[in-house]
């Protein structure tokens, strides 16, 4: 096996959005990185693949909206730099019973924050979006900033910085093992490399690699069903109408946030999913027999024909994708408990990909033994029972 000669000041595994914006902080700041990438790219196999997200400020936690100022900022610096549309804004409605506690806990937020926001009562909300049945004194709470970014067109944007800056990237190349030191050793499937510190952001595959370090975090990976469905009217349902993205809590009874976003990849299909899915080994997501529970589109069945009625009754396309979730549904960004140069993003939970510019930032900030820009209390291994360094 070729061993590459080159110390580099960090390896980064996995290049979804996670990955990729770790490498681009890293370059920017003129260190040497090396992004490896199991699949070769553009891939859809994990978390980061189609081509929109939401983007917003709106969040229970304080901490995460705070997060969200920067986001912002370095989302636009990268659409700036690459010269192409990364973000569309369309605003973010919160759909909800006003005595719902999450309704009540975001809108607090927001104006603890300063966030722009506008409570609309039913009425306002029926004239406001008359294409949204309402069946019972839902209100709606719009976060303005809200909107959709380009997912796809963003990772690209990302990778290609980071090849820019100076970076390494090599695609379709999996990482065999990770030998623990000064140096750390990282083997891969063609050759192995050294570098002073490891970032691990290998989203569902993240627990095979850390397995022979020693630990096990508590992850769930889950097959997600991405459904699109036919507009009636071409449009009703656009952003020529001012369509929102939207975020429905609690209504249908539905345990688990539904949310949408406004027909624009697809013409003439609206995305609305279930922010939950089926557990899933991130090498059998493919598999069908695996996945036979179709709860989650039943559920979105019920509340497209209650809530959207100028769409179609059933999904037209459905895509897969996989989440990593964390018991509280918190990332985690932290070092190994044991191996200080080796550095884990994990456990996004399906609501990471507008807040990467942030993270990215932070897993640098770990990886070079700088002091975090943020407070990483919430995001701490440690406060997963039987986790900390003692337990090792």
């Amino acid at each position: 096996m070729a061993f590459q000669k080159d110390l580099y000041d960090a390896i980064v595994l996995g290049a979804g959005i996670q990955g990729c914006f770790t490498a681009y902080h890293l370059a920017k700041h003129g260190k040497s990185v090396l992004l490896l990438e199991q699949f070769f790219l553009p891939h859809s196999r994990g978390s980061s693949h189609g081509q929109s997200r939401i983007i917003r400020r709106a969040y229970p936690e304080d901490f995460y909206t705070q997060m969200m100022d920067e986001c912002y900022q370095i989302w636009a610096q990268l659409e700036h730099e690459a010269g192409t549309q990364l973000h569309r804004q369309t605003g973010l409605l919160l759909l909800g019973k006003k005595e719902h506690p999450e309704f009540q806990t975001i809108q607090a937020t927001l104006s603890r924050q300063g966030v722009e926001h506008q409570l609309l009562p039913s009425e306002e909300l029926k004239q406001r979006f008359p294409n949204i049945r309402l069946t019972g004194g839902e209100a709606g709470l719009l976060d303005k900033s809200g909107g959709v970014l380009h997912a796809d067109k963003a990772l690209k944007a990302l990778q290609d910085a980071v090849r820019q800056l100076g970076g390494i990237l090599h695609d379709g190349e999996k990482v065999t093992e990770i030998k623990p030191g000064l140096p750390v050793t990282v083997k891969t499937t063609s050759r192995s490399y050294q570098a002073k510190s490891v970032v691990i952001t290998a989203g569902p595959w993240t627990n095979r690699l850390l397995s022979p370090l020693g630990i096990q975090l508590p992850l769930q990976t889950l097959r997600i069903n991405v459904c699109y469905w036919r507009e009636k009217v071409p449009g009703s349902y656009g952003v020529s109408q001012a369509f929102p993205c939207f975020l429905s809590l609690g209504l249908d009874l539905a345990p688990h946030h539904i949310y949408g976003l406004p027909a624009g990849e697809y013409p003439g299909l609206v995305k609305v999913c279930y922010h939950h899915g089926n557990d899933a080994d991130p090498e059998e997501r493919d598999c069908p027999s695996a996945f036979s529970d179709n709860q989650d589109v039943q559920i979105l069945c019920r509340f497209v024909r209650d809530h959207l009625p100028d769409l179609g009754p059933t999904p037209a396309i459905m895509e897969h994708c996989m989440y990593t979730n964390t018991p509280d549904k918190h990332f985690i960004l932290d070092r190994h408990p044991k191996y200080d140069n080796i550095v884990i993003g994990a456990g996004f939970s399906g609501h990471g990909f507008k807040l990467s510019p942030v993270v990215g930032k932070i897993l640098y900030e770990l990886s070079m033994k700088l002091t975090p820009s943020y407070d990483l209390t919430p995001f701490r291994i440690s406060r997963f029972p039987g986790l900390g360094k003692a337990h090792l």
